[in-house]
């Protein structure tokens, strides 16, 4: 087993339990739905908290990959994925914990916590980020990644844009920063989409 498959065999594990966390908030509103008024604000935020949580997940093949083994580095991928894994499990309500028979406004849920699912999102990337910068200043790989220009117009972006919704106090800027973020990462995505179609997708594996 080499570094980094020891590495993210632990890394991997707490961001899927993030991953499990908000795919299980998602079922226990479902099962629930007779209880739940629905809105538009935190299904867009899951979906925006699920989408960083797989960029995290690359990420972690791109920064780590020449990791060695180091006690410090587990450190780090814990207090990335912790943080994810707390703003994971307060994306959706904690249906049965919340009244039986008292109707959930999912919107209400929202504006309640936020603040705290934007600012550990914020929080895991500001880490990864410092990563960057440090490793920037000792490798000239990592140098040559950080004079991207395109990379800190995209950081840029994402910070200001969860920053404002996490903390502005004016809820017309914190759902249009959501908007930003959101379509932020869904065009991230499409680009990773477009790359994948030009290289012709992938071929199924045959022979024994």
């Amino acid at each position: 087993m080499s570094a980094f498959e020891f590495f993210f065999s632990f890394y991997g594990l707490l961001l899927g339990l993030s991953v499990a966390e908000l795919v299980g908030g998602l079922a226990r509103v479902l099962h629930e739905k007779q209880r739940i008024r629905f809105g538009w604000l935190t299904p867009a935020l899951a979906l925006f908290v699920a989408i960083d949580i797989a960029t995290f997940w690359n990420q972690a093949w791109v920064i780590f990959r020449g990791a060695p083994f180091n006690t410090f580095v587990l450190l780090i991928s814990l207090a990335i994925a912790a943080t994810f894994y707390v703003a994971a499990s307060t994306t959706f309500p904690r249906v049965s914990a919340e009244g039986g028979g008292e109707r959930i406004d999912m919107d209400a849920h929202f504006w309640a916590h936020r603040r705290l699912v934007f600012a550990c999102v914020l929080a895991a990337n500001l880490i990864v980020a410092l990563v960057v910068i440090v490793l920037a200043m000792a490798d000239p790989g990592f140098a040559r990644v950080a004079r991207s220009i395109s990379l800190w117009v995209g950081v840029s972006i994402f910070v200001v844009g969860t920053a404002t919704a996490a903390f502005a106090p004016w809820r017309k800027a914190v759902i249009a920063a959501l908007a930003v973020v959101l379509l932020y990462s869904l065009w991230n995505v499409a680009k990773s989409a477009a790359t994948l179609a030009a290289m012709g997708g992938w071929s199924p594996v045959t022979g024994g």
